[in-house]
């Protein structure tokens, strides 16, 4: 029997595994027996997604309490009667039937049109957090999880690697720490929590400001300075992102632009300087409990390197890689600042204004005239298709189906050759009160398979807050806009395309380096003509769609001093690495050191203080701030050897969705793209797609 077939047999065999599903299923009914309106059955797809305040707080209270009993039985199981079946498959189950309710808990925080229910959401998220949190420290259930894994039971690869997955996740959570050393790490996330909060909220700060006069702001738009506040003849500027950028990108003068650039920079202060590198210290403790030697080997162990190492010697090449072009961009911006000020000297504060100035002339794009081609409908009904004739995938909307709002919108995902459901996914694209601010993925649901042998399929919500309709004409996007609302709607499909077996391997769940490389691929769509033209057309007549000439603009708008723009990141993610491997670093000291090395001879700005204005290093992407490179370099891989000479081609799009796309998390990400390239990764192709269209 495949590996796969004798997963399909020990799930669907496992008799504890289905006392889970059915008490799970006995409570949400339960539940749902309290909504009165109608809704259509949607196979394979259970979870409500129009609970009432007290329908959460109930369906929350019976996912934890059924969650308890599952975990407390497998902590019963004596070590020497451990099996697949009353181990393994009762918390498989248990991951497959909760995680749609406990989706159908918080998705409401998001999108709910009512206070009462989005208040009752976030209280439920919190504790559901709690209480899985203590779930994946119980030291019980470890010890029995690590004594079947001794046993040595025939199980296929999917079931091994998620019993691998499971072993890590217990032991990043410290379940196997004695309770002493459980409370000293609980001490130090608190201390880690509370100091990251911090840093961000004296970033936050929009109370500090420069007073410039009309002469010092020289070269401003008009727009920009009638949004400013004038204080006794002077522009109040202050010091946010909103006014810090504009300025770097089209003050003339470049004092003015050094004075910005310095008081930005030295925003968070000392004061921000210390907290950073008391967080370090922390980081490294906690990582150091858990037996890692560093923080960075800690948080990279379950993405794709493994190692902090490969990922220094991945920025290391990248930057060595990079010079050639880099230098040729740099070349170019010293000669326009001879041109302009008669001082080819370059400075920190000098890219932004001259990467813009060059981009002026050699880029003939005119970004307002560009949002005319994109109203909201017709860009959606265009990525609708593109994904559906790409990919072999067939999507019907569901007209009469329940959902938080009436502007939402239901899709069922067929597969176009067999006809088999695949899954669904909510549109939920324009905005309202009180709805989450940003464009994402949410998942509902995720596809795998179940004790008693059916399938759960798939279920995304894309979420949006595009402009409503207008004098009714379709509003219009911004071309990032549209960028955006592509990319999610890509990690949509890789959702719905997942066939794993196992629920924690949904295309929503996967190491966060994998997770991105899909859709990031599959943005390079946005800046092809072909692709283009099928989501555009003139808002006065739609007829006319974006002309060839303009797409290739938007493409090297894009790219357009890539070499630099790059160099600036990789800067920022080799001090991340840096001092998330080694111990008592002085940050401002590494960032003076690095700075010129990795930026071509440009030095560090005279009394810049970066280590104060980091915010990805304080919280969110610490020690992983090389992820979104390291993504960018597999997807244009793939892209230059699969996709980018035929980008309508179904036979490469099915065999993407079947190699890489159905697999999820099942497989080492590394190896579903080797197996799919035929070969190892490589940054070549990243770097010809950029200097392609650099200068």
């Amino acid at each position: 029997m495949s590996p796969r077939g004798r997963e399909r047999r020990v799930i669907a065999a496992a008799g504890a595994a289905a006392l889970v599903a059915v008490g799970l299923n006995l409570a949400f009914s339960a539940v749902a027996a309290h909504r009165r309106r109608k809704r259509r059955e949607l196979p394979g797809f259970t979870a409500q997604v129009n609970l009432s305040a007290a329908d959460i707080k109930r369906l929350a209270d019976r996912i934890i309490v059924k969650s308890k009993e599952t975990y407390d039985a497998v902590a019963a199981v004596p070590l020497d009667k451990v099996s697949f079946s009353n181990v393994i498959a009762p918390l498989a189950e248990l991951d497959a039937q909760q995680f749609p309710l406990v989706q159908a808990c918080v998705l409401p925080r998001m999108v709910s049109p009512s206070d009462d229910v989005r208040r009752a959401s976030a209280e439920a998220e919190k504790r559901l957090d709690s209480h899985f949190q203590q779930c994946r420290q119980r030291e019980d259930v470890y010890r029995v999880i690590k004594a079947f894994t001794q046993k040595g039971e025939r199980i296929g690869l999917e079931a091994t690697r998620f019993v691998q997955c499971m072993v890590r996740e217990f032991e990043h959570n410290g379940a196997k720490l004695t309770q002493s050393k459980k409370m000293e790490m609980e001490k130090l996330k608190s201390h880690i929590d509370d100091l990251s909060l911090k840093y961000i909220q004296s970033l936050n700060d929009s109370t500090k400001f420069l007073l410039l006069s009309e002469e010092e702001l020289a070269g401003m738009p008009l727009e920009f300075l009638k949004e400013l506040e004038n204080t006794n003849g002077k522009w109040k500027v202050l010091l946010t992102n909103y006014h810090v950028t504009p300025i770097l990108e089209h003050c003339k003068v470049g004092s003015t632009r050094k004075l910005i650039a310095v008081a930005y920079g030295q925003k968070g202060g000392k004061e921000n300087i210390a907290i950073l590198e008391k967080l370090v210290q922390l980081r490294h403790r906690f990582a150091r409990l858990l037996g890692y030697p560093n923080y960075a080997d800690y948080a990279i162990e379950p993405r794709m390197p493994r190692t902090s190492r490969k990922v220094l010697e991945f920025l290391e090449e990248m930057s060595e890689q990079l010079n050639d072009l880099a230098n040729r961009e740099l070349s170019v911006l010293k000669d326009l600042k001879m041109k302009e000020e008669g001082d080819a000297q370059f400075s920190v504060e000098d890219l932004l204004y001259y990467m813009k100035r060059a981009e002026e002339l050699k880029v003939d794009l005119d970004i307002g005239e560009i949002k005319q081609y994109f109203p909201v409908d017709l860009v959606i009904s265009g990525i609708l298709k593109m994904f559906q004739d790409l990919f072999a995938l067939r999507f019907e909307e569901m007209k009469d189906a329940e959902t938080w709002h009436d502007t939402v919108r239901l899709f069922s995902v067929w597969d176009a050759s067999s006809s088999d459901l695949l899954g669904y996914f909510f549109l939920d694209i324009f905005s309202r009160e009180g709805k989450y601010a940003h464009t994402c993925v949410v998942a509902l649901q995720n596809g795998c398979l179940c004790s008693n042998g059916t399938r759960k399929v798939p279920v995304a919500v894309l979420l949006s807050q595009c402009p409503k309709e207008f004098d009714g004409n379709s509003a219009l996007l911004r071309f990032p806009e549209v960028v955006r609302i592509f990319h999610e709607f890509s990690h949509v499909v890789h959702h719905i395309s997942n066939r794993a077996t196992f629920s924690r391997f949904s295309g929503l769940q996967l190491e966060g380096d994998f997770a991105e490389i899909p859709s990031l691929l599959l943005e390079n769509w946005c800046y092809e003509s072909i692709s283009l033209k099928m989501m555009s057309g003139f808002h006065q007549d739609i007829t006319k769609s974006i002309t060839s000439e303009a797409c290739q603009s938007l493409k090297r708008r894009r790219d357009i001093f890539a070499g630099l723009k790059l160099k600036q990141e990789i800067l920022l993610c080799l001090v991340d690495q840096i001092i998330h491997t080694g111990e008592n670093v002085n940050i401002d000291d590494l960032i003076k050191d690095l700075h010129p090395k990795v930026m071509l001879g440009i030095p560090l700005l005279e009394g810049n203080s970066p280590a104060s204005c980091f915010p990805r290093i304080a919280i969110g992407y610490d020690a992983v701030c090389y992820s979104y490179i390291w993504s960018e370099v597999f997807a244009a891989d793939l892209f230059a050897s699969k996709f980018k000479d035929d980008l309508l081609n179904q036979h490469a799009g099915l065999r993407f969705r079947n190699k890489v796309l159905a697999p999820g998390g099942s497989k080492n990400p590394l190896d579903i793209i080797s197996d799919y390239l035929g070969r190892e990764p490589s940054l070549q192709a990243f770097i010809q797609s950029r200097t392609r269209n650099s200068l």
